[in-house]
């Protein structure tokens, strides 16, 4: 297993890189200049040449790439056109707030979607089933961005029983994990349902159930533990994503994490700063899927690399 984490680990690295790199050069093609930013266009050419120099500009870009990458590997990763702050001490302050978004999502998503796929396909082709596909095409036709207003709208403003948007209480935090996590939910219970029709199909199902075994011990023991590696699998990409798609709903309901701050940081044309939420957000995603991988090993032994 150690060995499995190490390889696994190993081969994160060069996607690092390449997303690293990726983010570097497409940040340093988008149109205008950093100077004309922070000067203004009206500056002396002497004080454009001087921060230039400053900034790192005046190089060619292969050396700009080599100070990039001995900035990330060190921890300096920049500062803020705006506020002249290191980009990793801004960061710092939002991400946690994403990561509570992100695992509350998660957490409201699989309570959901795990105990209706297993209802769903223990009952195949009665109401409950029937009710679950349908629920579930619900939840993955709506968007977020359709979604989160309409709740403000029925709980926040209506019933008042919410707080509309902001980081203010636990209470703020149940509106945008929904938003977030009712689509992953439609889509991982028919993902839980199709996998437990498949394995409550096999031979090891029929053979327990001969043996005496109670239904329960059947679906829960043996049939569901099985169904779990594709969910595992979605799951881990789906966190990834989650960090991504957080934007929209952070931004709906006033959430101060890293999706808000990349928003903040593109009005303001601050490029360290949206680099530096661009990269978090691709490195998070490669780490999650790092460790969905390990955790898809420790499930099923058979898993190599």
């Amino acid at each position: 297993m150690l060995n499995y984490v190490l390889k696994r680990a190993l081969m994160a690295l060069p996607v690092m890189l390449a997303a690293a790199t990726l983010v570097f050069l497409l940040i340093h093609s988008i149109p205008g200049d950093p100077v004309d930013l922070i000067l203004g266009e009206q500056a002396m050419q002497v004080d454009r040449e001087e921060l230039s120099q400053e900034l790192g500009l005046d190089r060619p870009l292969f050396s700009q790439y080599g100070a990039f990458l001995a900035g990330l590997s060190s921890g300096d990763w920049g500062r803020s056109l705006f506020d002249n702050r290191p980009v990793l001490s801004h960061i710092r302050e939002h991400a946690g707030a994403t990561i509570v978004l992100a695992v509350c999502a998660m957490f409201v998503a699989v309570a959901i979607a795990i105990p209706a796929g297993v209802f769903a396909a223990v009952r195949k082709g009665g109401f409950l089933d029937q009710a679950a596909m349908v629920a579930s095409l619900v939840g993955i036709s709506v968007p977020n961005f359709w979604l989160g207003p309409v709740l403000i709208l029925v709980f926040a403003v209506e019933l008042g029983w919410l707080p509309i948007s902001g980081r203010e209480s636990w209470a703020s935090l149940i509106l945008p994990a929904f938003t977030l996590g009712f689509g992953l939910s439609a889509m991982l219970s028919r993902l839980t349902r199709a996998s437990m029709i498949d394995e409550l199909g096999r031979g090891y199902v029929t053979t327990a159930r001969a043996k005496g075994l109670s239904e329960r011990a059947v679906i829960l023991k043996h049939a569901f533990r099985n169904a779990l590696n594709p969910v595992i699998t979605i799951v881990g990409l789906e966190v990834g994503s989650l960090l991504a798609g957080a934007i929209i709903t952070e931004r709906i309901f006033n959430w101060p994490g890293i999706g808000s701050l990349l928003m903040d940081s593109i009005n303001r044309r601050d490029y360290p700063l949206v680099q530096g939420c661009i990269l978090v957000i691709a490195f998070a995603y490669v780490f999650v899927n790092a460790v969905t991988d390990c955790v898809y090993r420790f499930v099923d032994p058979r898993v190599k690399i």
